[in-house]
């Protein structure tokens, strides 16, 4: 028997240009992730967080007790940071957070909790990235206010367990019915065994009040570990305005495979029946470190209140080619660009490391 949904409750998943009450974020430890790199991750790391509390409260995960400690002390007096112990076992926290949604009538906040098995049983352990999200919810209100008090009497954020295996990472909403998802990021024996694209569909219009899902298939850059996230593809700048990834050149081995995805693109039309403008956003060149290829684009951007932060990848012209795009369809918000060359190492970046919760 079906639980209660959320959109039951009067709840809907909005877009990520809307006003935040906050972002989260978890702060970096494990050397795994970047191997002879995570000393430099670190400063990347607290300057997001610096530059994003200066538009929006941040929430950090700071992981296991002794990293707990080190961000605690690194980001001590940083107005707008609050740092929480809450265990981690990565960073990504896009993919295992809750995808927060809003009551517009109640003017109350929600959430979803997806099960997360570490994108299909990939990475072990990853028990703590997949208690995070309750964690998180557990500490906060209706309002999006965090209960430093655990006496608190306050109402208590309304929160939807799922029973689908998702990532935050396989969504992107225009905030107007149209979610844009990949078959081989959800649809998949690892993730979702034995169900169908429609019963998927179904779930998803239950908890985030979806009207139409595309499913944007047939793109993918060589060594993502994620099988083709759409926020690395493709992104809704605006309702009907899609920035998507195109390899910037012709001997890529992505090429084809995004040119693929430009056509399913062109033949898409969203859940108003408007068909889509699509604004190519070029990859860098092939970069390969330590023998392995890593998935840069510039799709994985993320949006605060009144900015834009931009990865970086140290090729100047694809890297002053994507500011400029990004400044002309973010008129309106500063473009902030940060150095994603070692970030990229873990194979994601900025928005993969970053989740929005919306004002209320």
């Amino acid at each position: 028997m079906k639980t209660t949904s959320a959109v039951e409750r009067g709840y809907t998943w909005i877009a990520e240009w809307e006003r935040h009450e906050a972002t989260w974020i978890a702060w970096p430890y494990r050397e795994s992730t970047w191997p002879g790199r995570l000393q430099s991750i670190l400063p990347i790391t607290e300057k997001i967080i610096r530059t994003l509390a200066e538009v929006e409260t941040v929430h950090v995960l700071g992981g296991p007790s002794e990293t707990f400690q080190l961000a605690a002390e690194t980001l001590a007096g940083v107005e707008n940071v609050h740092v929480h112990p809450i265990p981690t076992n990565d960073v990504w926290i896009r993919d295992y957070g809750p995808t927060f949604l809003v009551n517009p009538k109640s003017k109350k906040l929600g959430a979803v909790r997806w099960i997360f098995n570490a994108w299909g049983n990939k990475y072990h352990p990853h028990d703590d990235d997949a208690n995070a999200s309750k964690r998180i919810c557990n500490g906060l209100d209706s309002k999006g206010k965090w209960h430093f008090d655990p006496r608190s009497n306050t109402e208590p954020i309304e929160s939807f367990g799922s029973d689908l295996v998702c990532e935050g990472g396989a969504l992107e909403t225009d905030g107007e019915g149209t979610l844009l998802s990949t078959s081989s990021a959800v649809v998949t024996g690892t993730r979702n065994p034995y169900r169908s694209h429609e019963q998927i569909e179904r779930e998803f219009k239950r908890m985030l009040g979806i009207e139409k899902v595309l499913w944007i298939d047939g793109g993918e850059l060589a060594g993502d570990d994620t099988d083709s996230h759409i926020d690395q593809l493709v992104r809704f700048v605006r309702p009907t305005v899609v920035l998507a990834a195109v390899s910037s050149t012709s001997d890529d081995s992505n090429a084809p495979h995004l040119a693929k995805q430009y056509q399913v693109l062109r033949e898409s039309t969203d859940a108003k029946n408007r068909e889509l403008e699509i604004i190519p956003l070029r990859t860098p060149p092939p970069r390969m470190i330590q023998g392995r290829r890593v998935p840069e684009s510039y799709c994985n951007y993320y949006l605060g209140n009144g900015i834009v932060i931009v990865p970086q990848f140290g090729y100047r012209s694809t890297d002053s080619a994507a500011l400029g795009i990004l400044q002309e369809q973010y008129p309106d918000r500063v473009i902030i660009p940060i150095d994603a060359s070692d970030f990229i190492i873990g194979l994601g970046a900025f928005h993969c490391a970053t989740q929005q919760q919306p004002a209320v």
